[in-house]
């Protein structure tokens, strides 16, 4: 129903949680290339558990080759830097969630082409300067899937 993009995901723990997440929520995951680590990895395994099989999820080769297969596709991107949140947006069954790498977000010329209603952040005191990715990743996977009265999920 909709998918979860990671752009140049650096920490396999991360990974791994957002692939649990995605194998219990029917949601796909999509790697962005180049990875900060390798897929088989112990650290990804632990993680993500049993659940890497369940788990849909599919690898680009680039940006740009993501770009293209999600064409036509509604692709929201997170960012500590934009005003919109997330909850400000009425999510559509399809629609992609882009999240960027862990220690640095997306890149400014990549949220610099999208029109402000694809750009999302998740609220956090002033001084903050980010979530954890998988817990970011869980928060507005669960809002897309509240607003659709959580389907498919018991």
């Amino acid at each position: 129903m909709f998918d979860i993009a990671l752009y140049q995901p650096e920490i396999p723990p991360n990974t791994g949680n957002i692939m649990r997440l995605c194998a219990n929520t029917g949601c796909r995951l999509h790697l962005i290339h180049p990875l900060g680590f390798s897929l088989d990895e112990k650290q990804v395994r632990r993680a993500g558990m049993d659940y890497r099989d369940l788990a849909v999820v599919q690898e680009h080769a680039s940006f740009a080759a993501f770009s293209v297969a999600m064409q036509g596709r509604r692709v929201f991107a997170l960012s500590t830097k934009v005003n919109r949140t997330y909850t400000q947006t009425a999510f559509e069954p399809g629609d992609v969630v882009l999240f960027g790498p862990e220690t640095r977000g997306l890149p400014e010329a990549l949220l610099l082409s999208l029109p402000n209603e694809l750009k999302l952040r998740v609220p956090m005191l002033a001084d903050s300067r980010s979530l954890n990715l998988s817990n970011t990743v869980a928060v507005v996977v669960y809002e897309m899937l509240r607003q659709h009265d959580f389907p498919e999920l018991r």
